[in-house]
């Protein structure tokens, strides 16, 4: 099958503002007992429950819809034997730690009923030793009628002898994560049945777990295909941390988990404040502080990476279950994270918060960057970051410009940064100021007319050429009145 010549992605998440929630650790609603956890909000283990579930995020949409969320993209919520639940024990069943299906249906259609959209987490490169089929070989061994999902390499099994190499295929080399055989002709079913049962019930989309381990691009065109006939405006979205082009020709993914723009941003944003060895440790690599020439020109370059369709469908994030939150790899500075939040509300394709970000949790790499979220501590909330995130998702939903406009940087010296969201309906003009000292910066060929500053109100006659007086660590967001 050869890729579509013009590639075609949903439009609503041109339109969408997501929040990452990680679900353990979200909210707890009281309605699962009888469970051994952890005190809510105490130090983040590898092991250990602190017992987060669905109910508890049905609880909460109000705080996401007043935040201006309009799709919620989950970490794993199958059932599985570990917090995170990468480690899937059945792909039918949301984990009854988190509600059950029943507790999923409800989320959904709460989510519906507001506008928000509900994306799941794909792990299809691998599942767990509690997997049936897996669990099924360690009980009966070469004669078990799943012998063939897997990739077996001696017998009897290796799956707890830790001081023995694993005789399996298991990512990473993690003897816990047994990878599926996807050359099997039932395996490659079970799976894409997978894709299409949890899209009949109801989700939006899928985010997909390392989906470049499966080395197999038919199988993820047929994925598409699947998941599409079910509903042609699912997004799929895989967890590509490289150059994804191979993937996102038209026939596999919508987008991907765009960390080509998480690295400029830690990297500008935070260039005073930057804590290195939090972000070396996280998958990002060495992150040099980069000025704000460097920054245009490097996402100038990642704007153009991929086909505009996919580059406005994108997933732009700041941090994510993966990495140490922004704030905490910015060494707490509020102002890196803000401003980077300016940046990324006012970018080409789909924002996406980090559950917690928006009143300020702090995190360092994982497991740190997985802490419950403060419901009870309110006071402790960091609540200009929260207002700002408010006016910067309004903003967004309110001007066309600023979701579908053109990309195009005007001014990038020192460390002050001016750009155009250029679009039929008006543009918009955003000028960011990372010094400490306020300056004023210039705008270039201003479509003549009233603007006004979505952080401020403050409102400005401009045409032309014309300079706007910014904030040391501030910025200005101009919009047609």
């Amino acid at each position: 099958m050869s890729p579509e010549p013009h590639p075609l992605t949903p439009e609503w998440v041109k339109d969408a503002v997501f929040y990452q929630i990680f679900p353990d650790r979200f909210a707890r609603s009281g309605r699962i007992t009888g469970l051994n956890l952890q005190p809510w909000g105490s130090p983040p283990q590898i092991h250990g429950y602190m017992g987060g579930d669905l109910w508890g995020v049905t609880q909460h949409l109000d705080h996401l819809q007043a935040l201006g969320v309009n799709a919620i993209y989950f970490c794993p919520v199958f059932q599985s034997a570990s917090n995170h639940r990468y480690h899937t024990h059945d792909y039918f069943q949301v984990d009854p730690m988190l509600g059950g299906n029943e507790a999923l249906r409800a989320l959904i259609e709460a989510a519906h009923a507001r506008g928000i959209r509900v994306v799941l987490d794909g792990v299809f490169n691998h599942a767990s030793r509690g997997f049936f089929q897996f669990n099924d070989l360690l009980e009966q061994g070469e004669a078990s009628a799943y012998r063939d999902w897997f990739h077996v390499d001696g017998w009897p099994l290796q799956a707890y002898d830790d001081a023995r190499p694993a005789n399996y295929q298991a990512w990473w080399g993690i003897r816990a994560l047994p990878k599926f055989n996807t050359n099997n002709p039932a395996v490659r079913e079970f799976l894409l049945s997978v894709g299409t049962y949890w899209m009949q019930f109801g989700i939006d989309g899928w985010r997909l777990d390392v989906p470049n381990e499966i080395d197999d691009d038919e199988f993820w065109r047929e994925f598409r295909r699947r998941v599409k006939a079910v509903n042609p405006d699912a997004y799929i979205v895989g967890e590509l941390w490289g150059d994804a082009h191979r993937w996102l020709q038209g026939d596999q993914f919508d987008a991907v988990m765009n960390y080509h723009f998480t690295r400029p941003c830690l990297a500008f944003f935070a260039a005073q404040t930057l804590t290195q060895a939090l972000n070396e440790y996280t998958g990002l690599g060495r992150v040099e502080p980069m000025d704000a020439a460097a920054f245009a020109h490097r996402m100038t370059e990642v704007t153009h990476l991929y086909h505009p369709e996919i580059v406005r469908a994108q997933l732009n994030l700041l941090d994510s279950h993966d990495t140490a939150r922004f704030l905490t790899a910015a060494g707490g500075d509020a102002t890196a994270f803000r401003l980077a939040s300016v940046f990324q509300m006012t970018y080409v394709g789909a924002p996406c918060i980090y559950y917690g970000d928006e009143i300020g949790l702090p995190g360092g790499p994982d497991p740190d960057c997985r802490r419950a979220f403060p419901w009870h501590d309110e006071a402790g909330w960091d609540k200009g970051t929260l207002s700002l995130l408010q006016k910067l998702t309004a903003v967004r939903h309110a001007t066309p410009a600023l979701r579908r406009g053109e990309f195009r940087v005007t001014h990038a010296e020192g460390e002050g940064l001016v750009y155009a969201r250029e679009h039929a309906s008006g543009n918009a003009y955003v000028a960011i100021n990372a010094a400490q000292n306020a300056t004023r910066l210039p705008l270039c060929e201003v479509q003549p007319g009233q603007y006004r500053d979505a952080l401020t109100g403050q409102v400005y006659e401009l045409s032309g050429e014309a300079e706007v007086e910014v904030a040391g660590r501030g910025a200005v967001v101009l919009v047609r009145e």
